[in-house]
């Protein structure tokens, strides 16, 4: 029997995964290419998308651990194999709800660090305590200072609703990072990983020499894995996954593509797998969700909810660089955000106006995020989503509008406290759901503009077209079918075509009739 890849499931430790003799897909010849020069460097990746590996493996070669790094690209490269004194910084620990849990986790790194080279200062705020131990390390080792700062917006991220807490933190952390310019002598390499990037306003302002390496061509594949790293390193695994579900491998290749590619960090770029997903997906070979899984949007949700979001312009707002790059217009704009968690990515560019469309990056995010966002927006409770959306496609198939009408009329019963807002955008939202839900197994056409919906459903042995109207009759609705001839593109079909006209009251919010022809 064929042995099988260890996974480094849960490490990210590469001396560990190294040790172990775990699968370690080689990334080191971008590194060597970002280490060969001085400079201050920030990366944006999701979440379980390699970036706590990626710091641990500078921190491994900075310290001089030639022998972890034996038969990789990197070994190949470097000559001298300098050490070099390391400050590594780990915000992932804490969950941050009150002010002095930043300042906990800051004191302790600081603690471990005086330990090694002098702790004279350690009465002092953190950022004094900083600037001493960075010069302290230079003078006692002879050899100028990496800092490695992995998840550095851990803080902020979790409190991006809660703006004293958030103010609090980003004025402890302007002042910590910008030890960084102040010290800038005595430190070799600067290098911060994070999802979110608060721009240089704010957090950043005392660290002006910062390079946002996060959308350089280069470095896109620095983290996550790539189409062809697939192939190099896990061809034989992928023929056993389709093996034990039934495909061939290119079937089992085209599955991965749909369920964990189409991650792009800027235009034009080769699409990048998510390595968390993948490789569960390997070692278990059983599909699964395992990235939205192991983490929900629920900060993001609630700041669509309080910002009274259209959830129809998540894939069809376009956003400048400038924007894309930065989380501080929150307020007024949640795209940002929602992109560098990765449940949005770059879709296409737009060169003449530098613009940006973005889009659900692959199956496994769009089902996990509109599923999520059922129990958020509507009355379904999220252990009856699948039977309930099972429920509404047999409806369809079958050609029973009636009781699919019935169960519509439940689903937009809107008794929930969480539902807020104009009646129009909620009819917008949650039928934005639930037909995003419907076209997982039917082909789902959806167009909205000034209030209206308008859905053409098509099943095996059916079409539907459904219009809405708010505050108006079912007749007019059905009257706008025929007046804007929306069944014409399927005259020539010869599956049956249903019109339904369906009025919704903003009084009452809840669907107030309905008529099929």
């Amino acid at each position: 029997m064929e042995a099988r890849i260890k996974y480094p499931i849960g490490i990210q430790s590469f001396e560990k995964l190294r040790n172990a003799g775990q699968c370690y897909v080689d990334k080191t010849a971008l590194m060597y290419e970002l280490v060969s020069n001085e400079g201050y460097y920030f990366l944006s990746r999701p979440r379980r998308f390699g970036k706590s590996l990626l710091v641990s493996t500078l921190k491994a070669y900075f310290e001089g651990k030639r022998e972890l790094f034996k038969g990789l690209a990197i070994e190949q490269l470097e000559t001298e194999w300098n050490t070099y004194p390391v400050l590594h910084l780990d915000l992932n620990a804490k969950q941050y709800r009150e002010e002095n849990d930043l300042l906990k986790i800051l004191n302790m790194h600081l603690e471990r660090w005086e330990s090694l080279y002098g702790d004279e200062f350690r009465d002092r705020d953190v950022d004094e305590r900083f600037t001493h131990v960075i010069e302290k390390a230079y003078q006692k080792t002879g050899k100028k200072v990496v800092i490695l700062v992995d998840e550095y917006d851990k803080p902020l991220a979790l409190n991006l609703t809660n703006d004293e807490l958030s103010d609090q933190y980003r004025s402890i952390l302007k002042a910590f990072y910008g030890v960084m310019k102040s010290s800038d002598e005595y430190i070799r390499m600067g290098f911060l990983t994070g999802v979110t990037k608060f721009s240089k306003v704010s957090v950043f302002s005392d660290l002006n020499n910062l390079d946002d390496i996060s959308m350089w061509s280069k470095y896109t594949s620095i983290c996550g894995i790539t189409e062809q790293e697939i192939h190099d390193y896990f061809d034989s695994e992928v023929e056993s996954l389709g093996a034990e579900n039934g495909m061939t491998k290119e079937e089992c290749y085209a599955k991965l593509r749909r369920r964990y590619d189409g991650y792009h960090f800027r235009e034009n770029s080769p699409g990048i797998y998510n390595p968390f997903s993948l490789i569960h997906t390997l070692n278990k070979r059983e599909f699964g969700n395992y990235w939205f899984s192991s983490g929900t949007p629920t900060l993001l949700v609630d700041l669509l909810k309080q910002l009274e979001y259209n959830l129809n312009n998540l894939e069809s707002e376009t956003v400048t660089p400038e924007l894309l790059g930065s989380v501080d217009t929150i307020r007024r704009n949640p795209l940002p955000v929602i992109y560098q968690s990765g449940y949005l990515t770059i879709k296409s560019y737009d060169e003449e106006f530098g613009e940006y469309h973005l889009g659900f990056p692959n199956e496994e995010v769009e089902s996990g995020f509109i599923n999520f966002l059922l129990p958020m927006y509507t009355n379904a409770q999220t252990g009856d989503t699948t039977f309930s959306i099972s429920r509404f496609v047999r409806d369809l198939r079958s050609g029973d509008i009636e009781s699919f009408m019935t169960r519509l009329e439940s689903f937009m019963s809107d008794t929930d406290y969480r539902v807020v807002g104009k009646a129009e955008l909620y009819v917008q939202n949650v039928l934005f759901i639930l037909f995003r839900l419907l076209g997982f197994y039917v082909e789902v056409e959806h167009a909205t503009s000034n209030g209206r919906t308008d859905i053409v459903i098509k099943t095996k042995d059916n079409i539907y077209i459904f219009e809405l109207k708010i505050d108006r009759s079912a007749d007019e609705a059905l009257q706008q079918i025929e007046d804007k001839g929306y069944a014409r593109p399927y005259a020539a079909d010869p599956r049956p075509v249903t019109k339904i006209g369906i009025s919704f009251s903003s009084e009452k919010r809840c669907i107030y009739e309905w008529k099929a022809r």
